[in-house]
């Protein structure tokens, strides 16, 4: 299954949200659609599952256009839009009914998300006695009943301490290990990078990046060195580094290892120069690899106002 966005145009009066928007995703991955608030990311989405028309362009899936296809697409807003007063079950059964499933297979459904989610417990409670992460919890389940072709997240995360974000990733890699298509949104940027192989990110209304990940971040010059020293000694390594001549700067440590460092070379072809020369100095290095731009510092490199670097 393919999901195709061509040229789309949107405007709200005189504000123009979408300037030509056009990417595309496949199911059996994650696909990442990312963008500062403002930036129309929400737009798009609701012009995928034709809540919004697009003011020109199309929506396509697997050629057919989403006004006319069948593809079942389950969505979970950023904004949450339950009824907070009413038992979880009785308002999951209604909306699985609104989409098409019998009273029974609501249920059933209903029952089998929850317990995937591990929120069995809160089929007969009141929405409001829960907490924000397990409305979010019972909110995904709705998302996902019917079992939807399409499966698109806006903000998933939102309000999950780490065991539930735990159980969500898990959720998520089985629904794209089922062939399903899984189009995710969100500011948190280590989820996305953790299980999406392709990213667009979506400027002023203007696509400014899309692809797959791991090629877009090696694209990006390789200058960039992490060593960490077998003694551990940090303080000593840097000083020996200093003053050789392959070495632009020494930047920050990385913060899962304070023991090393990172040097920014000169040019991305001085690294054997730079392993030669620790050598000569008498440095023993357990580590020497390339560090790779997160997809945080892509983001504001290609979303931020500062038009920083990398």
């Amino acid at each position: 299954m393919e999901l195709t966005l061509r040229s789309i145009h949107k405007s709200f009066e005189n504000n123009h949200v979408l300037k030509g928007i056009s990417f595309s995703a496949k199911n059996k991955a994650a696909f990442g659609l990312l963008g500062r608030n403002g930036s129309g990311k929400t737009t798009t989405l609701r012009i995928i599952m034709d809540i919004f028309s697009p003011d020109s362009g199309e929506v396509l899936i697997d050629g057919v256009t989403n006004k006319k296809t069948k593809v079942r697409i389950g969505y979970l807003p950023e904004e949450r839009g339950l009824y907070p007063k009413r038992i979880v079950s009785e308002q999951m059964i209604y909306l699985g009914q609104l989409r098409g499933l019998s009273a029974r297979d609501a249920k059933s459904d209903a029952e089998q998300l929850l317990h995937k989610l591990d929120a069995s417990e809160y089929l007969g409670k009141r929405l409001d006695t829960l907490s924000k992460g397990n409305q979010q919890k019972i909110q995904l389940a709705i998302a996902l009943m019917g079992d939807p072709d399409i499966i698109i997240l806006d903000e998933p995360f939102s309000g999950l301490d780490p065991v539930n974000a735990k159980i969500m990733k898990e959720l998520v890699s089985e629904l794209v290990s089922r062939e399903k298509m899984v189009v995710f949104s969100s500011h948190q940027m280590e989820n996305v990078e953790s299980f999406c192989d392709d990213i667009c990110i979506i400027n002023h209304g203007n696509v400014v990046l899309d692809g797959n990940l791991a090629v877009i971040k090696r694209a990006y010059p390789r200058n960039r060195i992490f060593l960490l020293p077998e003694d551990g000694d940090r303080a000593a390594l840097t000083t020996k580094l200093r003053g050789l001549e392959e070495i632009r700067r020494i930047a920050a440590d990385i913060s899962e290892n304070r023991n090393g460092c990172v040097v920014v070379l000169k040019d991305a072809s001085d690294k054997t120069h730079l392993l030669r020369a620790i050598a000569d100095h008498g440095v023993a290095i357990s580590t020497f690899a390339v560090v790779e731009p997160t997809l945080e510092e892509i983001f504001v490199e290609k979303a931020g106002d500062s038009n920083a670097a990398i």
